[in-house]
């Protein structure tokens, strides 16, 4: 237990030291992204790599793969029936008005309110929020000083980039833009991200015993060594930048409601599916953490694309970013 929280504790210190830089402003207004960019696109491949090709994998992509597959769909779908229900029981009351747009005024304007009559794609980012887990700027870093192997949040990468984001993008592409993607465009979507191809690249190597020449090995571990203060401080430095909760009492409650079945609900899942497919001690623990992270940045990324639901993800992410450290914390008592 000493080693987890003294694991929490250099998370937290980089973080702050973040959240110092960016009150101050002396790396400039595009210093965060400039990090994360980094991190996203060079360092985080190498880390990955380097931790994938010492990893067992047949242990790696077994039980927590699935455990990442089960708790995030299943934390997705769950928010789907809590909403549709809560449309049902609103046109339960409102018979009249069934079908029709429900408007409302805001800077003078009558909108529609997608707040309470949103479109398929309002339904499925918001799912996102719930369900994709920051596995890279937190996973990586927590599975290092708080596990001691990061190779725990190597099922969970796989998972999201390589299946979840394919299939939720291509759900967009179709409701929001209209878009028919093809098989190619899919693939192309997962061969060209950086962080499927260190694991996969890992997983080769691990598989076949490869191991790269030592003058090549060493510049991979100094860039890899650069992913976790990167992607810390970057984090912390995001923190700075909106002020959560800005909006109407059913956005309010929309994203309370988001951010409590990503930092309950989806943990809880994951541990009865942990103990279903009967895992036990850290490999336990490990998918619990992993599940308790906080919403994925990548979702408000999506939404901005989209131009669908972007106050909603934008806020999940800010609120569970801060207070997942607590429910992490509450994970490392009951299970380390």
């Amino acid at each position: 237990m000493a080693g987890v929280l003294a694991g929490f504790a250099v998370i937290w210190s980089i973080i702050l030291v973040g959240v110092l830089v960016g009150r101050c402003g002396v790396l400039g207004d595009g210093a965060q992204r400039t990090l994360s960019q980094f991190a996203f696109w060079v360092a985080s491949p190498c880390l990955l790599f380097l931790t994938v090709s010492q990893a067992q994998i047949a242990v790696v992509l077994s039980a927590p793969l699935v455990v990442a597959m089960v708790s995030a769909w299943a934390t997705a779908v769950l928010w789907w029936v809590i909403h549709g229900s809560y449309r049902w029981s609103r046109r339960r009351r409102a018979p009249g008005r069934a079908g029709r747009p429900c408007p409302t005024a805001r800077d003078g304007v009558v909108i529609r309110d997608d707040e309470h009559r949103p479109g398929v794609g309002q339904i499925v980012m918001s799912g996102q929020a719930a369900s994709q887990v920051n596995s890279a700027n937190l996973g990586i870093p927590l599975t290092t000083f708080v596990l001691g192997d990061a190779s725990y949040v190597v099922p969970v990468i796989l998972f999201q980039l390589a299946i979840n984001t394919p299939v939720y993008l291509t759900i967009m592409d179709v409701v929001v833009l209209g878009r028919r993607p093809n098989i190619g465009s899919i693939l192309r979507s997962v061969v060209t991200n950086p962080m499927v191809m260190g694991s996969l690249l890992g997983v080769l190597f691990s598989a076949t015993g490869w191991q790269l020449p030592e003058i090549a090995l060493q510049p991979v571990e100094l860039i890899a060594g650069a992913a976790i203060p990167c992607m810390l401080a970057a984090f912390g430095m995001s923190l700075t930048q909106h002020k959560p909760l800005e909006g109407t009492r059913s956005h309010q409650a929309q994203v309370a409601l988001l951010s409590a079945l990503k930092l309950l609900v989806m943990p809880t899942l994951a541990w009865l599916c942990g103990l279903a497919l009967g895992l036990e001690g850290t490999a336990l623990f490990g998918v619990v953490l992993m599940a308790s992270l906080p919403t994925a940045q990548n979702v408000y990324v999506a939404s901005v694309r989209y131009r669908t639901a972007e106050p909603v993800t934008r806020d999940v992410v800010l609120v569970t970013s801060v207070v997942a450290m607590l429910t992490m914390a509450v994970v490392a008592l009951v299970l380390a």
